[in-house]
């Protein structure tokens, strides 16, 4: 979900203490299946918008979002239960939440499918007003900084946190090959979305693993998270990585629930947040004050119950609440 965008997400770089989002972010059996460069693809989604006449909040957008009606949304689209398409459709919790957010804001949400590599570079070309994809709030984004050159790349963004996840690693069902932790990846394949948390944790393991000379990991990147499930599916890899609801989305629906297993404990818990480019302080704002609404009003723990993901839910809307 940088330059090198830690995704969706990054809890990157160093590995920090195990912070399991106590209790698993339980995945229900109702959801149905398991996401940066240029567009993806041309296809959009807009949410519905509330009537302005009643919306509470449309007098705090900028004016020239208030005249267009419209909030562009950059997104990688393909990355479920947070994003993804069913028949056509883009669903998912950040659809839900964003429908959610358009209502006490009187806009609509339009959705554009990106690879989630290129979604920061889409908020500084203006291409998009937002991003919204499991994008990890973390400080190296917030200041524009690539995390594994440390060089500034753009003038950062700031975030409005709505939601918290960890990361996990996940096998082939039955074949574990006793890993339960990162340490135990040393020496083996690991598959993982490109520019994601789950790669720097990979890169950052490695390099630890070459220093008390254990070998050092294969890593492979794909484009989007089925990609990697794919290859891992198939024998290529011993191991998977990704956000937590994601891995455990994919063990419960993959095969029918007999394709994949969780082993070991999140680490690297940290916030989502709705990504906004540095300056634009109104629109921000606006974001933060219409979820404040929606947690008081009830609607975000509706969504959250409905996703099933209760674990992950936020109280309060914060600013820039990632390290």
């Amino acid at each position: 979900m940088t330059a090198s965008i830690t995704r969706r997400r990054s809890r990157r770089t160093g590995m920090k203490s195990k912070a399991a989002v106590a209790g698993a972010i339980a995945v229900t059996g109702a959801l149905l299946l398991t996401g940066c460069g240029d567009q993806r693809d041309k296809t959009t989604t807009t949410t519905s918008a509330g009537d302005t006449n009643k919306a509470p909040l449309f007098g705090s957008l900028p004016k020239d979002i208030q005249s267009a009606g419209v909030i562009k949304v950059g997104s990688d689209i393909a990355y479920p239960p947070v994003e993804f398409k069913k028949n056509g459709q883009v669903v998912g919790l950040d659809p839900d939440l964003a429908a959610a957010l358009g209502k006490v804001l009187g806009v609509k949400f339009e959705f554009n499918n990106t690879k989630f590599d290129g979604l920061l570079l889409g908020l500084r070309s203006q291409r998009y007003d937002i991003a919204m994809s499991a994008m990890t709030d973390n400080k190296s984004r917030q200041e524009g900084v690539d995390a594994d050159t440390g060089k500034r790349v753009g003038k950062g963004v700031d975030f409005v946190d709505y939601f918290t996840a960890g990361v996990s690693i996940y096998t082939k069902k039955g074949a574990d090959q006793g890993i339960t932790t990162w340490d135990d990846l040393c020496g083996k394949k690991i598959v993982v979305q490109r520019a994601t948390v789950s790669q720097d944790l990979a890169k950052a393991q490695s390099k630890s693993c070459e220093e008390k000379g254990k070998g050092k990991i294969a890593i492979e990147a794909y484009d989007d998270d089925i990609e990697a499930q794919t290859r891992l599916r198939a024998g290529g890899a011993d191991a998977g990585s990704s956000d937590f609801p994601v891995a455990a989305y994919a063990v419960k629906t993959s095969g029918g629930g007999n394709d994949f297993q969780l082993v070991g404990e999140q680490v690297e818990a940290a916030p989502y947040g709705i990504a906004v480019p540095k300056g634009n302080d109104q629109l921000r704002d606006a974001l933060k004050q219409a979820l404040a609404l929606i947690i008081a009003n009830g609607e975000y723990d509706k969504i959250i119950a409905k996703w099933g993901v209760k674990e992950g839910a936020v109280d309060k809307a914060v600013v820039n609440g990632g390290k």
